[in-house]
Protein backbone atom coordinates (compact mmCIF):
# COMPACT_ATOMS: atom_id res chain seq x y z
CA UNK A 1 0.00 0.00 0.00
CA UNK A 2 2.81 2.18 0.99
CA UNK A 3 4.70 1.63 -2.41
CA UNK A 4 1.48 2.54 -4.16
CA UNK A 5 1.62 5.86 -2.62
CA UNK A 6 4.79 6.71 -2.85
CA UNK A 7 4.17 5.93 -6.77
CA UNK A 8 1.31 7.66 -7.15
CA UNK A 9 2.77 11.17 -5.33
CA UNK A 10 5.98 10.67 -7.93
CA UNK A 11 3.34 10.60 -10.73
CA UNK A 12 1.64 13.75 -9.34
CA UNK A 13 4.54 15.56 -8.67
CA UNK A 14 5.83 14.46 -12.52
CA UNK A 15 2.75 15.63 -14.27
CA UNK A 16 3.23 18.83 -12.13
CA UNK A 17 7.13 19.15 -13.07
CA UNK A 18 5.39 18.94 -16.74
CA UNK A 19 2.58 21.18 -16.83
CA UNK A 20 3.07 24.92 -17.09
CA UNK A 21 3.24 26.45 -13.25
CA UNK A 22 3.75 30.07 -13.19
CA UNK A 23 7.48 30.90 -12.39
CA UNK A 24 6.48 33.01 -9.67
CA UNK A 25 5.92 33.80 -5.71
CA UNK A 26 2.86 33.85 -3.75
CA UNK A 27 1.85 36.88 -1.01
CA UNK A 28 0.08 36.87 1.69
CA UNK A 29 -0.87 38.09 5.15
CA UNK A 30 -3.86 36.07 7.41
CA UNK A 31 -6.40 37.80 8.66
CA UNK A 32 -6.08 39.36 12.03
CA UNK A 33 -2.31 37.93 11.86
CA UNK A 34 1.37 40.26 11.94
CA UNK A 35 3.08 38.07 9.95
CA UNK A 36 3.37 38.46 5.81
CA UNK A 37 5.17 35.91 3.95
CA UNK A 38 6.14 35.38 0.22
CA UNK A 39 6.09 31.90 -0.84
CA UNK A 40 8.10 30.22 -3.77
CA UNK A 41 6.74 27.64 -6.08
CA UNK A 42 7.99 24.88 -3.84
CA UNK A 43 5.62 26.55 -1.22
CA UNK A 44 8.80 26.99 0.96
CA UNK A 45 9.18 30.86 2.77
CA UNK A 46 11.10 32.87 0.51
CA UNK A 47 10.55 36.03 2.51
CA UNK A 48 8.51 36.61 6.22
CA UNK A 49 8.37 40.41 7.49
CA UNK A 50 6.75 40.68 11.27
CA UNK A 51 4.57 43.65 10.97
CA UNK A 52 4.02 45.66 14.51
CA UNK A 53 -0.18 45.41 13.47
CA UNK A 54 -2.34 42.65 12.77
CA UNK A 55 -3.37 42.93 8.94
CA UNK A 56 -6.63 43.29 8.58
CA UNK A 57 -7.35 42.02 4.58
CA UNK A 58 -5.51 42.29 1.82
CA UNK A 59 -1.40 42.84 1.45
CA UNK A 60 0.40 43.87 -2.08
CA UNK A 61 4.18 44.29 -3.55
CA UNK A 62 5.48 47.75 -4.52
CA UNK A 63 7.66 47.67 -7.02
CA UNK A 64 10.68 48.94 -4.64
CA UNK A 65 10.07 45.35 -2.88
CA UNK A 66 7.83 47.25 0.22
CA UNK A 67 4.32 45.82 1.37
CA UNK A 68 1.30 47.92 0.89
CA UNK A 69 -1.01 47.02 3.60
CA UNK A 70 -4.50 47.55 5.79
CA UNK A 71 -3.99 47.29 9.32
CA UNK A 72 -6.14 46.73 12.45
CA UNK A 73 -6.48 49.70 14.35
CA UNK A 74 -7.37 48.10 18.12
CA UNK A 75 -9.53 51.24 19.20
CA UNK A 76 -11.86 51.69 16.08
CA UNK A 77 -15.13 52.66 17.02
CA UNK A 78 -17.27 51.42 14.18
CA UNK A 79 -16.18 47.74 14.28
CA UNK A 80 -17.42 44.63 11.37
CA UNK A 81 -15.86 42.21 9.11
CA UNK A 82 -12.65 42.75 7.95
CA UNK A 83 -12.59 45.69 9.38
CA UNK A 84 -8.89 47.94 9.41
CA UNK A 85 -8.72 51.52 10.35
CA UNK A 86 -5.42 52.63 8.36
CA UNK A 87 -3.34 51.84 5.50
CA UNK A 88 0.39 51.68 5.79
CA UNK A 89 3.61 50.65 3.38
CA UNK A 90 5.93 48.36 5.10
CA UNK A 91 9.62 47.72 4.26
CA UNK A 92 11.48 44.86 3.65
CA UNK A 93 12.83 44.90 7.87
CA UNK A 94 8.82 44.79 8.97
CA UNK A 95 9.58 48.92 9.41
CA UNK A 96 6.43 51.47 9.38
CA UNK A 97 7.76 53.73 6.19
CA UNK A 98 4.37 56.08 5.86
CA UNK A 99 0.71 55.19 7.29
CA UNK A 100 -2.76 56.77 6.69
CA UNK A 101 -5.10 56.43 10.02
CA UNK A 102 -9.17 56.32 8.37
CA UNK A 103 -11.37 55.49 11.57
CA UNK A 104 -13.50 57.57 14.13
CA UNK A 105 -17.03 58.13 14.81
CA UNK A 106 -18.19 58.51 11.32
CA UNK A 107 -15.69 56.81 9.32
CA UNK A 108 -13.34 53.72 8.84
CA UNK A 109 -11.19 51.60 6.64
CA UNK A 110 -11.93 48.20 5.95
CA UNK A 111 -11.48 45.25 3.45
CA UNK A 112 -9.71 45.93 0.29
CA UNK A 113 -6.78 48.20 -0.94
CA UNK A 114 -5.42 48.54 -4.60
CA UNK A 115 -1.84 50.16 -5.55
CA UNK A 116 -2.09 53.10 -7.02
CA UNK A 117 0.66 55.67 -9.67
CA UNK A 118 3.18 57.71 -7.59
CA UNK A 119 3.24 55.20 -4.48
CA UNK A 120 -0.12 55.85 -3.65
CA UNK A 121 -3.29 53.46 -2.66
CA UNK A 122 -6.72 53.10 -3.45
CA UNK A 123 -9.09 51.75 0.09
CA UNK A 124 -12.45 51.02 0.82
CA UNK A 125 -14.41 52.76 3.95
CA UNK A 126 -17.57 52.55 5.53
CA UNK A 127 -19.40 56.05 6.39
CA UNK A 128 -22.07 56.42 9.03
CA UNK A 129 -25.35 57.47 7.23
CA UNK A 130 -28.31 58.79 10.11
CA UNK A 131 -31.47 57.93 9.44
CA UNK A 132 -32.94 61.60 9.02
CA UNK A 133 -30.18 62.24 6.19
CA UNK A 134 -31.90 59.12 4.12
CA UNK A 135 -35.11 60.21 5.08
CA UNK A 136 -34.79 63.57 3.37
CA UNK A 137 -33.29 61.71 -0.13
CA UNK A 138 -35.90 59.60 -0.19
CA UNK A 139 -35.06 56.13 1.53
CA UNK A 140 -38.21 54.28 3.05
CA UNK A 141 -36.10 52.33 5.94
CA UNK A 142 -36.05 52.86 9.53
CA UNK A 143 -31.91 52.56 10.46
CA UNK A 144 -29.08 54.46 9.95
CA UNK A 145 -26.60 52.95 6.94
CA UNK A 146 -23.11 52.40 6.79
CA UNK A 147 -22.31 53.25 2.98
CA UNK A 148 -19.19 52.98 0.63
CA UNK A 149 -16.64 55.42 -0.16
CA UNK A 150 -13.54 54.94 -1.96
CA UNK A 151 -10.26 57.18 -1.34
CA UNK A 152 -7.46 57.66 -3.14
CA UNK A 153 -4.59 58.16 -0.03
CA UNK A 154 -0.50 59.10 -1.02
CA UNK A 155 2.33 59.61 1.27
CA UNK A 156 2.57 63.51 2.56
CA UNK A 157 6.26 63.25 2.86
CA UNK A 158 6.80 63.11 6.85
CA UNK A 159 5.53 59.68 7.74
CA UNK A 160 1.69 60.25 7.05
CA UNK A 161 -0.92 60.35 4.75
CA UNK A 162 -3.23 62.64 2.42
CA UNK A 163 -6.07 62.20 0.62
CA UNK A 164 -5.78 63.26 -3.11
CA UNK A 165 -9.33 61.64 -4.14
CA UNK A 166 -12.59 60.56 -3.03
CA UNK A 167 -15.91 58.85 -3.97
CA UNK A 168 -19.14 58.20 -2.42
CA UNK A 169 -21.73 56.18 -3.10
CA UNK A 170 -24.45 58.59 -1.75
CA UNK A 171 -23.83 61.55 -4.20
CA UNK A 172 -25.38 58.59 -6.60
CA UNK A 173 -28.23 58.02 -5.61
CA UNK A 174 -31.72 57.44 -6.95
CA UNK A 175 -35.60 56.97 -5.80
CA UNK A 176 -39.02 55.92 -7.19
CA UNK A 177 -40.92 56.84 -3.84
CA UNK A 178 -41.52 60.54 -3.51
CA UNK A 179 -41.11 63.48 -6.26
CA UNK A 180 -40.84 65.88 -3.86
CA UNK A 181 -37.33 64.64 -2.36
CA UNK A 182 -34.25 64.95 -4.96
CA UNK A 183 -33.30 62.21 -7.13
CA UNK A 184 -36.69 61.55 -7.99
CA UNK A 185 -36.86 59.53 -11.25
CA UNK A 186 -37.38 55.74 -13.20
CA UNK A 187 -34.88 53.41 -11.74
CA UNK A 188 -34.83 51.22 -14.82
CA UNK A 189 -34.20 54.62 -16.86
CA UNK A 190 -30.91 55.30 -14.43
CA UNK A 191 -28.64 52.05 -14.23
CA UNK A 192 -25.98 54.90 -13.74
CA UNK A 193 -27.64 55.61 -10.09
CA UNK A 194 -28.47 53.30 -7.16
CA UNK A 195 -31.69 52.81 -5.94
CA UNK A 196 -31.92 53.75 -2.46
CA UNK A 197 -34.56 51.54 -1.64
CA UNK A 198 -32.73 48.82 -3.08
CA UNK A 199 -32.81 45.26 -1.39
CA UNK A 200 -29.90 44.41 0.27
CA UNK A 201 -28.96 40.55 1.29
CA UNK A 202 -27.73 41.78 4.66
CA UNK A 203 -29.85 39.75 7.24
CA UNK A 204 -28.09 42.28 9.90
CA UNK A 205 -24.59 41.82 10.35
CA UNK A 206 -22.04 44.05 10.37
CA UNK A 207 -21.39 47.58 11.87
CA UNK A 208 -24.31 49.18 12.79
CA UNK A 209 -26.05 45.53 13.07
CA UNK A 210 -29.64 45.59 11.83
CA UNK A 211 -28.30 45.51 8.33
CA UNK A 212 -26.41 48.72 8.35
CA UNK A 213 -23.78 47.12 6.43
CA UNK A 214 -25.68 48.27 3.20
CA UNK A 215 -23.24 47.32 0.02
CA UNK A 216 -19.99 45.52 1.78
CA UNK A 217 -17.57 46.20 -0.85
CA UNK A 218 -14.95 43.91 -0.50
CA UNK A 219 -12.72 43.99 -3.95
CA UNK A 220 -11.68 47.43 -5.54
CA UNK A 221 -9.01 47.12 -8.42
CA UNK A 222 -7.48 50.40 -10.15
CA UNK A 223 -6.19 50.25 -14.24
CA UNK A 224 -3.92 52.84 -15.00
CA UNK A 225 -4.39 52.55 -18.45
CA UNK A 226 -7.73 53.55 -18.72
CA UNK A 227 -8.43 55.60 -15.73
CA UNK A 228 -11.05 53.47 -14.34
CA UNK A 229 -12.07 51.73 -10.88
CA UNK A 230 -14.08 48.57 -10.93
CA UNK A 231 -15.32 47.12 -7.25
CA UNK A 232 -17.52 44.29 -5.82
CA UNK A 233 -20.57 44.52 -3.60
CA UNK A 234 -21.48 41.33 -1.99
CA UNK A 235 -24.39 42.15 -0.72
CA UNK A 236 -25.67 43.78 -4.29
CA UNK A 237 -24.10 40.34 -6.16
CA UNK A 238 -22.71 42.89 -8.72
CA UNK A 239 -19.39 44.07 -9.86
CA UNK A 240 -19.44 48.15 -11.15
CA UNK A 241 -16.79 50.36 -12.64
CA UNK A 242 -16.66 54.14 -12.19
CA UNK A 243 -14.26 56.74 -13.58
CA UNK A 244 -11.09 57.38 -11.58
CA UNK A 245 -9.68 60.94 -14.17
CA UNK A 246 -12.38 62.97 -12.34
CA UNK A 247 -11.22 65.62 -9.98
CA UNK A 248 -13.26 64.68 -6.50
CA UNK A 249 -15.74 67.46 -6.91
CA UNK A 250 -16.46 65.74 -9.98
CA UNK A 251 -16.76 62.43 -8.75
CA UNK A 252 -19.57 63.81 -6.52
CA UNK A 253 -21.73 64.64 -9.33
CA UNK A 254 -22.86 63.88 -12.76
CA UNK A 255 -20.52 65.17 -15.19
CA UNK A 256 -16.67 65.09 -15.92
CA UNK A 257 -13.96 63.13 -16.36
CA UNK A 258 -12.87 60.88 -19.49
CA UNK A 259 -16.83 59.37 -19.58
CA UNK A 260 -18.19 62.72 -19.22
CA UNK A 261 -20.57 61.14 -16.68
CA UNK A 262 -18.79 62.10 -13.34
CA UNK A 263 -18.70 59.68 -10.41
CA UNK A 264 -21.95 57.81 -11.81
CA UNK A 265 -21.67 54.26 -12.58
CA UNK A 266 -20.27 53.38 -16.02
CA UNK A 267 -20.83 49.64 -15.86
CA UNK A 268 -22.43 47.17 -13.58
CA UNK A 269 -23.20 43.99 -13.70
CA UNK A 270 -24.16 40.12 -12.33
CA UNK A 271 -27.78 41.63 -10.59
CA UNK A 272 -30.29 43.52 -13.33
CA UNK A 273 -32.78 43.30 -10.49
CA UNK A 274 -30.91 45.63 -8.40
CA UNK A 275 -31.82 48.75 -11.13
CA UNK A 276 -35.35 47.30 -12.15
CA UNK A 277 -34.39 45.48 -15.07
CA UNK A 278 -36.16 41.98 -16.43
CA UNK A 279 -32.77 39.70 -17.42
CA UNK A 280 -30.95 37.02 -15.63
CA UNK A 281 -29.23 37.61 -12.67
CA UNK A 282 -25.81 35.98 -13.17
CA UNK A 283 -24.39 36.74 -9.32
CA UNK A 284 -26.49 34.31 -7.18
CA UNK A 285 -24.74 35.37 -3.80
CA UNK A 286 -21.47 36.70 -2.40
CA UNK A 287 -19.00 38.19 -5.05
CA UNK A 288 -15.59 39.32 -4.37
CA UNK A 289 -11.92 40.71 -5.45
CA UNK A 290 -13.02 42.13 -9.05
CA UNK A 291 -9.98 42.89 -10.88
CA UNK A 292 -9.05 43.90 -13.83
CA UNK A 293 -6.95 41.54 -16.26
CA UNK A 294 -3.89 43.79 -18.14
CA UNK A 295 -3.34 44.80 -21.20
CA UNK A 296 -0.51 42.87 -21.24
CA UNK A 297 -0.91 40.46 -23.82
CA UNK A 298 -1.89 37.22 -21.61
CA UNK A 299 -5.14 35.00 -21.46
CA UNK A 300 -8.57 37.37 -21.28
CA UNK A 301 -6.64 40.76 -21.39
CA UNK A 302 -9.27 43.43 -21.05
CA UNK A 303 -11.67 41.45 -19.33
CA UNK A 304 -12.84 41.84 -15.45
CA UNK A 305 -12.39 39.04 -13.48
CA UNK A 306 -14.13 38.60 -10.05
CA UNK A 307 -14.58 35.42 -7.70
CA UNK A 308 -18.60 34.29 -7.94
CA UNK A 309 -18.47 32.29 -4.38
CA UNK A 310 -21.81 30.89 -5.45
CA UNK A 311 -22.86 30.11 -8.84
CA UNK A 312 -26.32 29.61 -9.59
CA UNK A 313 -25.33 25.64 -8.97
CA UNK A 314 -25.08 26.31 -5.73
CA UNK A 315 -20.70 25.83 -6.52
CA UNK A 316 -18.32 28.52 -7.10
CA UNK A 317 -16.55 30.06 -9.58
CA UNK A 318 -14.02 32.45 -10.68
CA UNK A 319 -15.37 33.82 -13.42
CA UNK A 320 -14.40 36.69 -16.26
CA UNK A 321 -16.64 38.68 -18.79
CA UNK A 322 -15.60 41.02 -21.85
CA UNK A 323 -17.31 44.39 -21.03
CA UNK A 324 -18.84 46.24 -23.57
CA UNK A 325 -16.23 49.12 -23.29
CA UNK A 326 -16.02 51.75 -26.25
CA UNK A 327 -13.14 53.27 -25.09
CA UNK A 328 -14.93 55.66 -22.68
CA UNK A 329 -17.62 54.34 -21.56
CA UNK A 330 -19.60 51.01 -21.92
CA UNK A 331 -22.15 50.53 -24.67
CA UNK A 332 -25.70 48.93 -23.51
CA UNK A 333 -28.52 48.31 -25.85
CA UNK A 334 -31.82 50.79 -24.16
CA UNK A 335 -34.03 48.78 -21.85
CA UNK A 336 -31.98 46.37 -21.43
CA UNK A 337 -29.34 45.27 -18.80
CA UNK A 338 -25.48 45.30 -19.09
CA UNK A 339 -24.04 42.71 -21.49
CA UNK A 340 -22.60 40.28 -22.01
CA UNK A 341 -25.86 38.08 -21.09
CA UNK A 342 -23.57 35.54 -19.77
CA UNK A 343 -19.99 35.06 -18.44
CA UNK A 344 -17.37 34.77 -21.17
CA UNK A 345 -14.98 32.73 -18.59
CA UNK A 346 -15.55 30.44 -16.07
CA UNK A 347 -13.36 28.23 -13.75
CA UNK A 348 -15.35 25.68 -11.43
CA UNK A 349 -13.54 26.05 -8.08
CA UNK A 350 -11.95 22.66 -6.66
CA UNK A 351 -13.44 23.22 -3.43
CA UNK A 352 -16.07 25.59 -1.82
CA UNK A 353 -15.20 29.24 -0.62
CA UNK A 354 -18.37 30.97 1.11
CA UNK A 355 -16.65 34.01 1.63
CA UNK A 356 -13.52 36.21 0.78
CA UNK A 357 -11.33 34.61 -1.77
CA UNK A 358 -9.73 35.95 -4.11
CA UNK A 359 -7.77 34.94 -8.24
CA UNK A 360 -5.28 36.19 -10.88
CA UNK A 361 -5.12 35.36 -14.84
CA UNK A 362 -1.72 35.21 -14.68
CA UNK A 363 0.98 35.88 -17.27
CA UNK A 364 1.25 32.19 -18.26
CA UNK A 365 -2.13 31.89 -19.49
CA UNK A 366 -2.46 30.06 -16.07
CA UNK A 367 -5.76 30.79 -13.77
CA UNK A 368 -4.59 31.28 -9.36
CA UNK A 369 -7.00 30.40 -7.29
CA UNK A 370 -7.00 31.09 -3.20
CA UNK A 371 -9.87 29.53 -1.54
CA UNK A 372 -10.04 31.31 1.86
CA UNK A 373 -9.99 28.76 4.86
CA UNK A 374 -8.73 26.75 2.30
CA UNK A 375 -5.68 26.73 0.47
CA UNK A 376 -4.21 28.50 -2.60
CA UNK A 377 -3.91 26.32 -6.45
CA UNK A 378 -2.91 27.06 -9.52
CA UNK A 379 -4.38 25.43 -13.12
CA UNK A 380 -3.65 25.88 -16.28
CA UNK A 381 -5.85 26.39 -19.47
CA UNK A 382 -7.14 22.84 -19.80
CA UNK A 383 -7.98 22.94 -15.63
CA UNK A 384 -5.10 20.30 -14.71
CA UNK A 385 -3.90 21.40 -11.40
CA UNK A 386 -0.36 22.71 -11.46
CA UNK A 387 0.72 24.09 -8.11
CA UNK A 388 -1.00 23.93 -4.73
CA UNK A 389 -0.03 25.55 -1.09
CA UNK A 390 -1.98 24.43 1.93
CA UNK A 391 -2.49 27.93 3.26
CA UNK A 392 -6.20 29.83 2.85
CA UNK A 393 -5.80 33.44 3.71
CA UNK A 394 -8.78 36.15 2.83
CA UNK A 395 -6.32 37.04 -0.25
CA UNK A 396 -3.36 35.93 -1.70
CA UNK A 397 -0.95 36.78 -5.11
CA UNK A 398 1.37 35.81 -7.11
CA UNK A 399 3.82 37.75 -8.50
CA UNK A 400 6.58 36.85 -11.35
CA UNK A 401 10.26 35.81 -10.64
CA UNK A 402 11.51 39.00 -12.66
CA UNK A 403 8.80 41.53 -10.95
CA UNK A 404 10.84 44.47 -9.75
CA UNK A 405 9.64 43.88 -5.97
CA UNK A 406 10.83 40.13 -6.45
CA UNK A 407 13.74 41.31 -7.63
CA UNK A 408 14.65 44.09 -4.57
CA UNK A 409 13.76 41.46 -2.00
CA UNK A 410 15.97 38.35 -3.49
CA UNK A 411 18.28 39.54 -6.15
CA UNK A 412 18.50 38.11 -9.57
CA UNK A 413 18.45 34.86 -8.46
CA UNK A 414 14.81 34.78 -7.63
CA UNK A 415 14.55 34.24 -11.80
CA UNK A 416 16.72 30.74 -11.44
CA UNK A 417 15.76 27.53 -10.46
CA UNK A 418 15.17 27.78 -6.67
CA UNK A 419 16.33 24.47 -6.15
CA UNK A 420 19.74 25.45 -7.34
CA UNK A 421 19.67 29.03 -5.44
CA UNK A 422 17.71 28.83 -2.52
CA UNK A 423 19.31 27.69 1.00
CA UNK A 424 16.31 26.03 3.21
CA UNK A 425 18.15 22.23 4.11
CA UNK A 426 18.48 24.57 7.69
CA UNK A 427 19.38 20.74 9.67
CA UNK A 428 21.19 18.60 7.67
CA UNK A 429 20.86 15.79 10.17
CA UNK A 430 16.77 15.98 10.30
CA UNK A 431 15.26 12.83 10.48
CA UNK A 432 11.75 11.13 11.07
CA UNK A 433 11.98 7.42 11.86
CA UNK A 434 10.50 4.67 11.96
CA UNK A 435 9.48 5.81 8.54
CA UNK A 436 6.58 4.62 7.24
CA UNK A 437 4.95 3.79 10.87
CA UNK A 438 1.88 3.17 12.25
CA UNK A 439 1.74 6.88 13.54
CA UNK A 440 4.39 8.02 15.84
CA UNK A 441 7.67 9.22 14.63
CA UNK A 442 10.59 10.01 16.54
CA UNK A 443 12.23 13.37 15.31
CA UNK A 444 16.24 13.26 15.46
CA UNK A 445 18.92 15.13 14.35
CA UNK A 446 18.16 19.08 15.52
CA UNK A 447 21.32 20.69 16.12
CA UNK A 448 19.66 23.15 18.12
CA UNK A 449 21.18 26.01 16.30
CA UNK A 450 18.13 27.02 15.13
CA UNK A 451 14.86 27.44 16.56
CA UNK A 452 11.38 25.57 16.06
CA UNK A 453 8.69 27.65 15.47
CA UNK A 454 5.82 25.22 14.50
CA UNK A 455 5.55 21.97 12.52
CA UNK A 456 2.91 21.99 9.85
CA UNK A 457 1.59 18.53 8.94
CA UNK A 458 -0.22 18.26 5.74
CA UNK A 459 -1.96 15.56 3.73
CA UNK A 460 -1.72 14.30 0.10
CA UNK A 461 -4.33 16.74 -1.19
CA UNK A 462 -2.38 19.57 0.35
CA UNK A 463 -4.83 20.19 3.39
CA UNK A 464 -3.40 21.00 6.48
CA UNK A 465 -4.67 18.38 9.34
CA UNK A 466 -2.26 19.51 12.00
CA UNK A 467 -0.05 22.10 13.76
CA UNK A 468 2.31 21.18 16.79
CA UNK A 469 3.89 24.28 18.60
CA UNK A 470 5.01 22.72 21.31
CA UNK A 471 7.13 19.54 21.69
CA UNK A 472 9.70 18.47 18.62
CA UNK A 473 10.91 15.57 19.60
CA UNK A 474 8.30 13.30 18.39
CA UNK A 475 5.28 13.55 16.09
CA UNK A 476 2.14 11.56 16.60
CA UNK A 477 -0.18 10.99 13.72
CA UNK A 478 -1.91 7.84 14.96
CA UNK A 479 -5.18 9.76 15.30
CA UNK A 480 -5.13 10.12 11.24
CA UNK A 481 -6.09 7.41 8.49
CA UNK A 482 -3.23 6.04 6.80
CA UNK A 483 -1.15 7.95 3.56
CA UNK A 484 1.33 9.95 3.21
CA UNK A 485 2.17 13.39 4.49
CA UNK A 486 4.70 16.19 4.62
CA UNK A 487 5.97 17.62 7.60
CA UNK A 488 7.28 21.14 7.54
CA UNK A 489 9.70 21.88 10.16
CA UNK A 490 9.44 26.19 10.19
CA UNK A 491 12.52 27.64 11.97
CA UNK A 492 12.80 31.04 13.28
CA UNK A 493 14.06 33.40 10.66
CA UNK A 494 11.86 32.14 8.02
CA UNK A 495 12.97 29.32 6.46
CA UNK A 496 12.02 25.81 6.49
CA UNK A 497 12.33 22.05 5.55
CA UNK A 498 9.64 19.56 4.87
CA UNK A 499 10.03 16.01 5.20
CA UNK A 500 7.49 13.37 3.71
CA UNK A 501 6.67 10.23 6.03
CA UNK A 502 4.02 7.44 5.70
CA UNK A 503 1.26 6.21 8.30
CA UNK A 504 0.35 2.49 7.67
Amino acid sequence: MIKNLLFILFLSLSISAAAQDFDGYALYNSLNNRNAYLIDKDGDIAYRWNCDDACNYAVLMRENGNLIRGAVKVDNIIRGPAVGGKVQEIDRDGNTVWEYVHSDATKVQHHDISLMPNGGVLITAWDVAENSLLKDMGYEGTTDRYPTRLLEIQPDGNGGGKVVWEWSILDHMIQDVDPNKPNFGVVADNPQLMDINVPSSNGGGGPGGGGGDWFHVNGVDYNEELDLITFSSRYMSEIFVIDHSTTTAEAAGHTGGNSGMGGDFLYRWGNPANYKMAGDRRISAAVHDARFIPEDGRFRAGFIQFFNNEGADGQGYVMAIDPPFNGTTYDREPGQPYGPAVEDFTHRLRDDASGQSASDALPNGNTFVNLSRGYMYEVDKDDNLVWQYAEGPAKAFRYGCDYPGIQALLGAAACESPSSTKNYLVEENLQMAPNPSTGLFNITGLSGEHRIEIIQITDATGKVVKVVSNSFDTLDLSDQPNGLFFVKFVFEGGLNQTKVVAKH
